[in-house]
């Protein structure tokens, strides 16, 4: 009698685990901006640092163009415009 209660445990087991992997695929399927791919970006982060406790400098590349943003909890700001270059230590 104790090996049909362990066939069943086994075989919920199992049961429980394909509808967890099915939905963990279904919903990777179905929702495409979420896949684990990489895809190209317009704006890529170079770098950021930051600085106090709510602000960091931040290097975007966008456009062709390398720029240098102040981040706050106020808003974005444009400390400095260059032409993006393939090197990331370029600047």
């Amino acid at each position: 009698m104790m090996w049909m209660y362990i066939l069943k445990l086994v075989f919920v087991l199992l049961f429980v685990s394909g509808l967890a992997f099915g939905s963990l695929w279904l919903w990777r399927r179905v929702q495409p901006g979420m896949a684990f791919t990489q895809r190209e970006r317009m704006v890529k982060l170079v770098d950021a640092i930051p600085l106090g406790a709510t602000g960091k400098l931040a290097v975007v590349d966008f456009a062709g163009k390398r720029l240098l943003l102040a981040v706050s909890r106020t808003g974005v700001t444009l400390v400095s415009e260059t032409v993006a270059t393939g090197n990331a230590l370029d600047a």
